[in-house]
């Protein structure tokens, strides 16, 4: 089932809708005669902010379509059959569309693709790009913040960076004193707050003064993520700071080592945690669901090719010592 909401004129925008209109100028930059399709479960932000809030200010129409669950061969007969042009998915839509066979489909209105709620690794780019000739624009936000970082349309695109700062926020990558650090250097990500709140982030957590005051280091709100910040002032995410693998002291981010891995033939999906390890105190632990073709080859030797690639691409420590091959789900 699928259907276009209408829209209502109004002669005059209320203040928070034109303050709500000029960000999203900054990001998706929705038209009156656009349409929009946000393929989110309805009780993420994402679909509150695409489904609603983008197209409500803009004017611009909302495709609903029933799901009843995920389906990639449905939403691509969905995008051949429908004049949208604007989509907005977490990054695993692109990776399930990207495994199906896209030269059977073509998207003659399509023109803008997002995405959120996770990073979007290069190689998922790089197979959208080449197999559809659009581009993947990321944005980066919390539910305290709201848009923070984005990819807009008039932006080149970065493979592997959330785009740059909106304007009224202030976004740094901080060490673990507040000071700001230089572009090249890892740390974490924080909204300037002090000595002014800007506009758009909350005030604070319900009924937990601590929990909000632990959250501020210095001037800075922290994102609870690291990054690194590059000279043109795009971000790159490199891991939630709660998931960092500490091993023999080495600090590692489990999203780089996933990136790695899945630049490499014989993974489909991957997920790296932390393992604990009596010499190391913690380990590199992958989970990897290997393509089909790749089932039937020797796991020890698959291991270490898989661990060999990892170091080839980043540094040599952040490999996986311990790898499980999964089989992909029926």
């Amino acid at each position: 089932m699928g259907g276009w909401t209408s829209r209502r004129s109004c002669k005059r925008r209320p203040p928070l809708t034109t303050a709500w209109r000029q960000e999203a100028s900054l990001w998706t930059d929705l038209q009156a005669s656009d349409l929009i399709w946000t393929i989110t479960d309805t009780a993420w932000i994402l679909n509150i902010l695409c489904s609603f809030l983008e197209p409500w200010t803009s004017g611009a129409c909302v495709f609903i379509h029933l799901l009843p669950k995920f389906d990639p061969l449905a939403i691509l007969q969905v995008l051949s059959s429908y004049p949208i042009n604007n989509m907005v998915g977490a990054p695993i839509v692109y990776r399930m569309l990207v495994q199906q066979d896209l030269s059977s489909y073509k998207f003659p209105h399509l023109q803008s693709c997002f995405s959120g709620g996770e990073a979007l690794l290069p190689g998922t780019l790089a197979s959208w790009r080449a197999q559809t000739g659009l581009d993947i624009r990321e944005f980066y936000g919390q539910t305290e913040t709201g848009l923070t970082c984005r990819v807009s349309k008039t932006m080149k695109v970065k493979p592997g960076c959330l785009g740059t700062a909106i304007p009224h926020y202030d976004v740094q990558v901080i060490d673990d004193q507040g000071h700001i650090l230089p572009p090249g250097v890892e740390g974490d990500l924080g909204i300037r707050v002090k000595p002014n709140r800007p506009i758009g982030i909350f005030s604070g957590y319900v009924d937990n003064p601590e929990k909000t005051a632990a959250n501020i280091r210095g001037d800075f709100w922290l994102m609870g993520d690291r990054a690194i910040k590059d000279q043109d002032g795009y971000f790159q995410f490199m891991g939630r700071a709660d998931d960092i693998i500490n091993s023999s002291g080495h600090r590692i981010g489990p999203g780089e080592v996933e990136n790695a891995l899945m630049e490499h033939p014989a993974v489909v999906e991957t997920a790296v945690i932390s393992s604990p390890d009596p010499i190391r105190g913690e380990v590199v632990k992958a989970f990897v669901v290997l393509a089909p073709e790749f089932l039937s080859h020797d796991p020890e030797q698959l291991t270490r090719e898989l661990q060999q690639h990892v170091k080839s691409v980043t540094a040599p420590y952040k490999y996986p010592r311990k790898v499980r091959a999964l089989a992909p789900p029926a």
